[in-house]
């Protein structure tokens, strides 16, 4: 039995338990639960073995059929795609969705029949993430980034009677819909310049084709990613999407919809290699947003809040690895690119691990403690060990500190950043904004850590811990899925030195393949590994003596002068919220006034001034009828007559 024959199941599973659950979840004792953890445990089950396959005999497999077929040139298809980097993302999606779901059951149990929605809902999610990461075109891409959209949208604002939950959900729809406009011009360039959307096609006609063409629907590919990646300047939708329940947070953040961004660059990459300067774009987009989110981060009092900052910044990291290896490639430096395409995708993985159990855990504080502010924490590391010591290995990756799984996808991202420098100053620039938000990334994390489990026992804990009936942590199904994460958080990097290496699996064209010998003197001889090492050390040290020893006191530092006003703007989002707003409310809503103006005055004033012209008309032309039979024949006489005179004049009666 060949299994990826049955791959085009994986998505059908979950699919299938959101109709169940849908109609008839509310009639069962668990509201579903059970039906949502069989559906999508059973995708990743057969996700997991299509993975397996794939990544072990490097096949390439495709099958599609007819969709649509407008003419024998033009025609659209619906199909499978599987390769390294799919079997790759079914992995990290499915494996978290599963864990995610198991995880729910625990944590909405107070939720009442509002969890019929809720798992109807994550069905519906992860069911079209997985359907995204099949696609075989970019067109059935795009339908299912579309419901990815839509998910997103109920789950965001699942406690829709929250205004700020109303808010947080509209705001998701309508920021990443910009994104996707780009998107779907990017698709109108492409399939009228190469007259397909297949992936394959696309990528063997791409040296025949129009390279300005190419150029601009790479531009608008990658806007796409913009949005539903949350980029600069379109990535201040994802922190407020903070307003939606922490399990769907960790699905967001670590396996579906912001990663869906990476994915259509990672597919698009060689779209993106055509153009240096669409490269270099896709390079500056994804190093500034790293760097803004990070600072951000900084001080965000929200232990989701500082998450989400995080979740922005990392993406910021693979989105600058994807463009430093297009632009390479554009160049010439082709194993130095397709390092840097797996940096990225390693990143990915390893980041959704990390994050995952970040978001998890952060769920379980909340769940003790019934609140976000950090401020009211501290001191829960005594009452909850097992989450404790789990977001300490997973704020360690993050940081970036060896060996965990963190340091070896960041290390590569920056290592392939400066070779990029090389080729282009911009580069070198982009690394060393790169290292200071490997040393933010530390300081934020540890600053978030500290705050929560060490110190004090401030407001929160202290009522938590008073009047809670067992003064233990959360139940099994919570905890389970943060050991499970912080395995993979630990161990995950390893798969460098399984077989061929991640990089002998996940690669663009030319496969970078070392011995662990090799590996590990590539990395550990590197200036540049022990920069960024530093850079973390530092930030975990300074996170240290300032909210853990207070040596160093964060108040006074930013009490006054432009610390102060430089923290105001900090937790201000830099005035992003403000600039949307203005765009919105001033922009757009001036716009849509002066548009009514236009149809008001112009096109309704063309259709009426026709319309009076045609009534004045036959006013006139009603006088003529007297009702006198030689007035009529008077007029029939002279029509002939002018008939006559028009022939002769034009020659016809000569």
């Amino acid at each position: 039995m060949d299994i990826l024959e049955y791959a085009w199941l994986i998505p059908v599973i979950p699919l299938l338990a959101f109709v169940i659950v849908g109609f008839l979840g509310n009639r069962m004792k668990d509201k579903g639960g059970l039906v949502a953890i069989l559906g999508v445990g059973g995708g990743m089950v057969l996700a997991l073995w299509t993975a397996f396959e794939i990544l072990t005999t490097g096949r390439v497999y495709e099958v599609s059929m007819d969709w649509v077929v407008l003419s024998s040139e033009y025609r659209l298809e619906i199909g499978v795609f599987l390769d390294n980097v799919a079997a790759m993302m079914l992995i990290v999606v499915s494996f978290i969705a599963f864990l995610v779901v198991v995880y729910s059951t625990a944590y909405i149990h107070d939720q009442g029949p509002r969890r019929h929605r809720y798992y109807t809902e994550i069905c519906l999610f992860v069911g079209v993430m997985l359907g995204l990461v099949l696609a075989n075109n970019f067109i059935q891409m795009f339908i299912f980034w579309e419901l990815v959209g839509l998910c997103s949208y109920l789950l965001i604002g699942f406690w829709f009677e929250r205004p700020a939950a109303a808010r947080a959900a509209k705001k998701a729809f309508l920021v990443t819909r910009v994104g996707d406009v780009m998107f779907m011009i990017g698709l109108f360039l492409l399939f009228t310049e190469l007259k397909t959307l297949n992936f394959q096609l696309v990528w063997s006609a791409l040296d025949t084709a129009d390279a300005a063409t190419l150029a601009f629907a790479g531009f608008f590919l990658f806007g796409g990613a913009i949005g539903k990646s949350a980029q600069f300047p379109l990535h201040d939708w994802l922190p407020d999407a903070m307003e939606g329940p922490t399990t769907v947070s960790a699905l967001i953040h670590a396996a579906t919809m912001v990663n869906a961004g990476v994915y259509l660059v990672a597919r698009a990459f060689p779209i993106l290699t055509q153009s240096a300067e669409v490269s270099l774009f896709v390079g500056v987009i994804g190093g500034i947003t790293a760097f803004i989110a990070a600072t951000m981060a900084l001080c965000a009092p929200k232990i989701k809040g500082v998450l989400a900052y995080s979740t922005v910044s990392q993406l910021g990291y693979m989105i600058l690895a994807l463009g430093a290896g297009a632009y390479m490639w554009h160049f010439g430096h082709y194993v130095e690119a397709s390092i840097a395409f797996g940096a990225g995708l390693f990143h990915l993985m390893n980041h959704a691990f990390f994050k995952g159990l970040l978001f998890l855990g952060a769920g379980s504080v909340i769940h003790y403690v019934h609140t976000e502010d950090l401020n009211k924490m501290g001191g829960l590391g005594k009452y909850m060990k097992v989450t404790s010591i789990t977001m300490l290995i997973a704020s360690i990756s993050i940081a970036g500190i060896p060996p965990l799984s963190g340091f070896w996808s960041k290390d590569e991202v920056l290592a392939v950043t400066f070779q990029a420098g090389d080729a282009n100053l911009t580069f070198m620039l982009l690394w060393i904004l790169g290292v200071l938000t490997a040393f933010m990334t530390a300081f934020y994390m540890f600053r978030m850590w500290f705050m929560v489990f060490k110190g004090k026992e401030n407001e929160g804990t202290k009522h938590a811990t008073e009047h809670a009936h067992h003064k233990h942590e959360a139940p099994v199904a919570m905890l389970l899925p943060l050991v499970v994460l912080a395995a993979l958080a630990f161990g995950s990097g390893f798969s460098l030195f399984i077989g061929d290496g991640f990089f002998g699996s996940i690669y663009y064209h030319e496969a970078h393949v070392l011995s662990i010998g090799e590996r590990l003197t590539d990395v550990f001889t590197s200036p540049l590994t022990y920069v960024s090492i530093i850079a973390a050390v530092s930030g975990i040290v300074l996170a240290y003596f300032s909210f853990l020893k207070t040596t160093v006191s964060a108040e006074k530092f930013v009490s006054k002068g432009f610390p102060k006003a430089m923290h105001k703007l900090l937790l201000d989002r830099y005035k992003f919220p403000v600039a949307y707003d203005k765009i919105g409310y001033v922009g757009l809503y001036g716009f849509s006034l002066l548009l009514d103006k236009f149809d008001r005055y112009v096109i309704d004033g063309i259709v009426n001034a026709i319309s009076a012209f045609l009534i004045g008309a036959g006013g006139v032309v009603r006088k003529a009828q007297t009702g006198f039979v030689q007035s009529y024949t008077t007029l029939l006489l002279a029509g002939v007559s002018l008939i006559i005179i028009l022939l002769y004049v034009v020659g016809v009666l000569r």
